[in-house]
């Protein structure tokens, strides 16, 4: 888990100089409401017939994505907001379920007052994370047919997270927010963690870690510690362009040595104003949730709208 969060940080470092560099070419920051949004949609698709010899299996999947951001500043107050929406589904031949290749909500506020005419400021910051639909563990029956029992839902698990710091932002496409005293809430339904009254299931359901670190019978838990939240985006070359956003979280209360990571990379290779390539790629750590990695990527063409 430490060589990864070390592969982790050197890569957005490596992609933080790049960014760098690639600010110095930009403008001054200037004053009042900046809005930008990009919704894409990526398809993917493939089919066989029943003669070709080769293996293979018919799929088809589609994920759409929303990005927005609102930001605002004024002499030496910026407020930065950004929404993330994400939700995919993929259908293969002969699976009897439509699975989730992706469902994240998210929204993201920045409050910073800047220190005299640095690029340091005084911030707060808020973060709230869940999903839309239910999530589903498959597996088969006794016969042999395939079924799923639910795990996830809207609202559950949910995160908040919120607390004051210091950000260092050199323009709305690279800055750094560290904040060493951050509460962290998690919400989850009590349908997932009602295990009745027996003592022996409530210690049991505990032992194992709960629900997503919520313990049973409960709703939510309690976290304080330390995050910090990083974003970097910049041009590779002409046309394609990457987008870089880190958050590490450590909880002082219990087992601050486990680092919770997520990173998501967002390469766009644009081919004209409404199609593009994309690629993203998404590394996930918490051991409340599992004690592993969990790995998206998706590739595919995409269909782009800015506003």
């Amino acid at each position: 888990m430490k060589k990864t969060l070390l592969v982790v940080v050197l890569l957005f470092g490596t992609t933080m100089l790049f960014a760098q560099e690639e600010e110095k070419k930009e403008e001054a920051l200037k004053d009042g409401w900046t809005r930008a949004g990009n919704i894409s949609f990526l398809f993917n698709q493939s089919a066989f017939n029943a003669e070709w010899l080769g293996g293979g299996t018919s799929n088809i999947a589609g994920n759409l994505s929303i990005s927005y951001d609102f930001n605002y500043r004024k002499g030496d107050l910026a407020w930065d907001n950004k929404i993330l929406a994400d939700y995919g589904l993929t259908k293969i031949k002969d699976q009897e379920f439509t699975r989730k290749t992706n469902d994240r909500f998210e929204f993201n506020s920045l409050l910073g007052k800047q220190i005299k005419e640095t690029n340091w400021y005084y911030s707060f910051f808020i973060n709230f994370r869940t999903q839309f639909a239910p999530g589903y563990e498959f597996g088969t029956d006794d016969e042999g047919n395939e079924i799923r029992t639910e795990i996830t839902d809207l609202f559950s698990p949910a995160y908040l997270q919120l607390g004051p710091g210091m950000l260092w932002k050199k323009s709305d496409n690279l800055k750094v927010n560290i904040a060493p005293a951050t509460a962290r809430f998690i919400f989850v339904d009590g349908a997932f963690t009602d295990v009745g009254n027996s003592q022996d299931d409530i210690t049991a359901f505990n032992d194992a870690g709960g629900y997503f670190g919520v313990e049973a019978n409960e709703t939510s838990r309690f976290e304080f510690g330390a995050s910090i939240n990083a974003y970097a985006k910049f041009e590779i070359m002409k046309n394609v362009s990457m987008e870089n956003i880190l958050s590490l979280y450590s909880n002082y209360l219990e087992d601050p040595q486990n680092v919770d990571i997520d990173y998501t990379a967002n390469v766009v290779m644009t081919i004209n104003k409404y199609l593009s390539t994309n690629l993203t790629f998404q590394a996930i750590y918490d051991d409340n949730a599992i004690g592993a990695f969990q790995i998206r990527e998706v590739f595919g063409l995409g269909i782009n709208y800015g506003f």
